[in-house]
């Protein structure tokens, strides 16, 4: 694959408009393929810019969002299109997550184009890209290449080998308006609520994952789980059998139904570990898990256990880590 075909990657957004760990990762990535090309929607202002410079982005296509903020899914896809439909594009990268995959599926049936979801790895093969997803909440790993058109590719966050790794450069950096179709504006968002600020870092880009599970007991049962992450600086999870209760909110399941994760450390307190949470967290660089029962399958991929309590033991985690530091 010549190394002068661009690889799109569309961009995220945090809520105050800094750039997603995610989308650096795709950056990152993208340097493997061809030559990174990043796609901002809502303005590419100089931080945005020097962000995704400084994650190895030659050139920024900042669109023209006017259309966008209200009608976040179809624009993106048909902004995509056309800057895919110039020639010269090797791939598009999109982070795996429910906008994500919308985005990508309009995309690939524009262009006619194959689609991979929930990619871990892309690679140059010999005959175009290899595209390695886990598979079977994690028993099995698929390796497919696209054979027709332009692959359009979704990639888990966190689940890449290469972390965001900076490659500093100067991109050039491109206005492109697009002449919307009427699809575009056929779903209207009509109103917005902040979400509460609960001070610790997105889930997704957390250096440190707390999670608890059904062993917590009920909602209030999480502060416990709060006390430990809120020590270490971290991020709440909850497996899905938490979350089903009501016990803590659904955009905190980790798992093969929620989010993927792989913080340095992954703490779970009262989770059993199925195989369809474990799809989830897995590739954590630490595991501890603490539960009541030791046959619990948590254990089998943990790199520290304890078998106890964690109504007992984590309050004592968090008692011995503040007096540590003072």
């Amino acid at each position: 694959m010549s190394q002068a075909s661009e690889v799109l990657v569309l961009v995220e957004r945090t809520e105050t408009g800094a750039v997603r760990k995610a989308s650096l990762e795709l950056l990152t990535l993208a340097r493997r393929l061809g030559t990174p090309a990043a796609v901002v929607f809502g303005g590419a202002d100089d931080a945005v810019v020097a962000s995704l410079a400084e994650y190895g982005a030659a050139t920024v296509h900042a669109v023209d969002d006017s259309a966008v903020a209200d009608n976040p899914v179809v624009p993106k896809a048909e902004a995509l299109a056309q800057l895919a439909g110039r020639g010269g594009v090797a791939a598009v990268l999109v982070t795996s997550g429910p906008e994500g995959k919308d985005v990508a599926g309009r995309l690939a049936v524009a262009l006619g184009s194959g689609i991979v979801t929930d990619a871990v790895d892309v690679t140059p093969g010999p005959s175009g890209l290899s595209v390695t997803q886990s598979v079977v909440a994690g028993a099995w790993v698929a390796v497919s290449e696209v054979v027709r058109g332009t692959p359009v590719i979704t990639v888990r966050p966190n689940a890449v080998s290469a972390e965001p790794a900076p490659a500093a450069g100067a991109p050039t950096v491109e206005t492109v308006s697009v002449p919307f179709s009427p699809v575009a504006t056929a779903a209207t968002v009509v109103s917005r609520k902040p979400k509460v600020a609960s001070g610790r870092p997105e889930l997704l880009d957390a250096a440190v994952v707390v999670a608890g599970g059904r062993g917590v007991g009920s909602a209030d049962g999480f502060g416990v789980i709060e006390s430990v992450a809120d020590v270490l600086g971290g991020a709440v999870g909850a497996s899905r059998a938490a979350t089903d209760l009501d016990w803590y909110a659904h955009e905190n399941q980790i798992g093969q139904t929620g989010k993927t994760v792989a913080p340095q450390l992954y703490i779970a307190g009262g989770i059993s570990g199925a195989i369809q949470h474990r799809a989830g967290m897995q590739g954590s660089k630490t595991i501890v898990a603490v539960n009541k029962d030791p046959k619990a399958p948590i254990f089998t991929i943990a790199d520290f256990g304890v078998v106890g309590d964690l109504h007992t033991v984590l309050p004592q985690l968090t008692e011995e880590i503040g007096r540590r530091r003072g």
